[in-house]
């Protein structure tokens, strides 16, 4: 019988999807959220925007097991936080931004800060399950999902009702199943909603703005549905 001389320790071990050490995933996880409901925005630019700045609503701010708080968006086909922001123009996170009083910033506003780290230790949530639930937020920004399952023949726009946390740090968009609704209106937890990433017609997220132009059929929203499109062969 031979013996090994290598470690096993999880330092050493590398996620094939992503590249990283096991060790940095488990520390950048995020083990909190909290909505946003102050209505601050994130700036983003991408290659074609010349000296132009995008604004995007913030859903909520996470905080991971390292102690970072950051912004989370949905972005493309996830939900992202806004450093990390890509997408088939370069697309990059310039800051944050309170309209209300017209200024940018660029670290987690101190109240969300304490908000995330109080619940954080209050709570201190463990499970031995990496899908088990560790906290479910509504949306409040009019998040949809884009639903196809014909090459984008047809499209459905479907509102996100409410996001997951699971234990290992993933946060899945839950959308309501027509046929299951029981009782309206749908809340965060109804036994009617199932996970969008998990379905295989969805394909992107998209804020309500966006959504109310696609429904009309506005022909700048169409384009950028076009570009996505072609990305994607």
């Amino acid at each position: 019988m031979k013996t090994s001389n290598k470690s096993h320790n999880m330092d050493n071990v590398v996620d094939l999807f992503t590249g990283k050490l096991f060790s940095q995933l488990h520390e950048t996880r995020f083990i909190r959220l909290a909505p946003e409901l102050d209505g601050l925005e994130i700036l983003y630019s991408n290659e074609t925007s010349g000296d132009m700045l995008y604004s995007l609503q913030i859903l909520a701010w996470g905080l991971r097991a390292n102690g970072e708080v950051v912004a989370l968006v949905p972005w493309l086909n996830d939900i992202v936080p806004c450093i990390e922001i890509c997408d088939p123009l370069n697309g990059k996170w310039e800051g944050y931004f309170d309209p209300g009083i017209d200024e940018v910033f660029y670290e987690a506003p101190i109240h969300k800060v304490v908000e995330l780290e109080t619940a954080a230790e209050y709570y201190d949530l463990h499970a031995d399950d990496p899908d088990a639930i560790l906290q479910e937020i509504p949306d409040t920004i009019g998040t949809h999902a884009v639903l196809s399952d014909n090459g984008f023949k047809s499209l459905t726009l479907t509102q996100v009702i409410s996001w997951q946390l699971h234990n290992d740090g993933t946060i899945v968009a839950m959308l309501a199943d027509e046929e299951k609704v029981e009782s309206t209106p749908i809340l965060p937890g109804d036994d009617c909603l199932y996970p969008a990433q998990s379905s295989e017609s969805f394909r992107y997220f998209f804020q309500h703005q966006i959504a109310n132009k696609i429904k009309s059929q506005d022909p700048e929203a169409m384009a950028a549905i076009s570009l996505l499109v072609d990305e994607q062969r």
